[in-house]
């Protein structure tokens, strides 16, 4: 895997300009903040966003792929403004959880998600080394 970085351009903090990888690849679907029961763990941001990280780690691991495995993310939230509100908290929870890897990202503020009580979804994809 390979980080693209132009040069003169400002460093990201929290994500990747670009990423070029080679391997088999894993794409998630949207991974929202409940547990393996469908049932939301918070009714925060925040606490969403670390369960919809630990979600897509579990999904990884059904192919033996982990964290630094990741290129790509889109996270969809239904408030940009809690969002920033909570980032330190959801930053906590992605070094806690996907460790220093950080992919190429989107982050998209929607109306509304399918599910009723979730604040955040996420679409993951993972690059496995040949």
């Amino acid at each position: 895997m390979k980080r693209l970085q132009p040069p003169r351009w400002p460093r990201p903090k929290g994500y990747a300009n670009g990423i070029s990888a080679r391997g088999r690849m894993i794409f998630t679907a949207g991974v929202v903040g409940w547990d393996e029961e469908e049932r939301f763990v918070s009714n925060t941001l925040a606490g969403q966003f670390a369960q919809v990280l630990r979600n897509i780690v579990a999904i990884l691991a059904e192919d033996e792929a982990s964290p630094e495995h990741l290129v790509r993310m889109t996270a969809y939230v239904t408030d940009r403004d809690a969002y920033l509100a909570q980032l330190r908290e959801i930053g906590a929870a992605w070094k806690d959880i996907l460790g220093s890897n950080y992919p190429a990202m989107a982050l998209v503020e929607v109306s509304r998600l399918v599910e009723d009580q979730a604040l955040v979804e996420i679409e993951a994809t993972a690059v496995v080394p040949d």
